[in-house]
């Protein structure tokens, strides 16, 4: 006897096929998903930073990295909030120092790559940034002179400095900080995170190999086109996944009842102010190159409320935005798809608009983000410095 199937057994069925079909790609989608990659790129350079890029510098950087003795009382190291094993983050919605703070602790996956740092930009180069948690009294609570000393009576680190910087530690604290940031800058440009499996599949299609290119989940594909069509790349450029500036995307920037987290416009203030900045005497870059895009950058009323784009290269793990206001990815792509564009700040360009995804297309998108992201492989204990 001939069986018959409901209209909506056929729609189900129908739409399975049209789900497993192989997905074409136009020439300008081409394009587009070769434009990030390939992957890695060439290591990170830092002309302001004379030991970027020595080994040497990169050994005592990481000790220098996971040394408690940095902070005022022993107990925290740059280790402490980046964790190996969590994509150099904590994992906590909010940084925890000698007590919370305001943000999330950024990933330190490809830093070396960026040219402003901090999710407000205070910084402006790797160096600088490294500076900051040292002297924060939220933070590691340091100082120049506590740092210097440390170099100074410490035998292994002293060997290891003059490895690095040709020269045991001499008497000018200031200096003796600003080159611990700079072999702390040197280790930390060296965290380039793994490929994954996307940038096989952006490979394969970039070189005309189908066969490898279907090896990609259909799901991932799908919300890869959506992230094309929605124009996401705007903001997530590139290899990195990020084009390194800042925006309102309509996260809350109230940090508690009556205060306000301004992002980069107290970033911007912070940089002018700064000693450490590229236009400073501890840039070491002699052309000036370095220093342009901090001297010419101008604080805007418009730059309230916008913080860093991140990259999305080994986001699948939460909390996520500046601070940690989602916790999946998930949460991630429903607030994409419902943002409120009265909430973007009423000067700023408006970068985002609600994206109105269905639910097959909001998990197709969090496929595609989920396949930015791979295990790295764990990391050895660091050599001594001086053996």
């Amino acid at each position: 006897m001939k069986r018959w199937l409901s209209g909506a057994v056929l729609m189900a069925l129908a739409a399975s096929a049209v789900a497993e079909t192989p997905l074409q790609w136009s020439d300008d989608e081409v394009k587009a998903i070769a434009r990030h990659g390939p992957w890695p790129p060439p290591p990170p350079r830092d002309p302001s930073n004379r030991v970027a890029g020595s080994p040497d510098a990169v050994a005592l950087g990481e000790h220098l990295f996971n040394e408690p003795r940095l902070s005022a009382d022993g107990t925290m190291s740059c280790a402490t909030c980046h964790v190996a094993g969590r994509d150099w983050g904590d994992g906590r919605a909010k940084a925890m120092g000698r007590a919370e703070l305001d943000r999330r602790t950024p990933s330190l996956w490809n830093v070396g790559y960026a040219h402003w740092f901090g999710w407000d930009g205070a910084g402006d180069s790797l160096w600088s940034q490294s500076i900051r948690p040292i002297l924060d009294p939220r933070e590691m609570a340091g100082d120049a002179a506590h740092v210097a000393r440390l170099l100074r009576e410490d035998k292994a680190l002293a060997c290891g400095y003059e490895r690095a910087f040709g020269d045991r530690p001499g008497g000018d604290d200031e200096k003796l900080l600003v080159d611990t940031a700079k072999a702390l800058a040197a280790f930390q440009a060296t965290l380039v995170s793994p490929r994954t499996p996307f940038d096989a599949f952006r490979d394969a299609v970039a070189a005309g190999d189908r066969e490898a290119a279907a090896r990609y989940p259909l799901a991932a594909q799908r919300g890869l086109k959506i992230f094309i069509d929605a124009k996401c790349s705007a903001c997530h450029f590139g290899p990195r996944f990020t084009n390194g500036e800042f925006g309102d995307v309509g996260i809350p920037f109230f940090t508690r009842p009556g205060e306000v987290d301004a992002g980069r416009l107290d970033g911007l203030a912070k940089l002018a102010s700064s000693t450490f900045n590229l236009l400073g005497k501890h840039n070491d870059d002699p052309s000036g190159a370095t220093a342009l895009r901090t001297r010419h950058v101008q604080r805007l009323h418009s730059n309230f409320g916008e913080f860093r784009v991140p990259s999305l290269r080994q986001a699948a793990s939460g909390p996520h935005m500046h601070n940690g206001h989602l916790a999946t990815l998930e949460d991630v792509v429903r607030h994409y798809s419902e943002v409120n564009p009265d909430r973007l700040h009423s000067d700023a360009i408006p970068l985002v608009r609600p994206l109105a995804l269905t639910p097959q297309q909001s998990s197709d998108l969090v496929a595609f983000l989920r396949s930015l992201s791979a295990d790295s492989p764990p990391r050895a204990a660091p050599s001594p410095l001086c053996p």
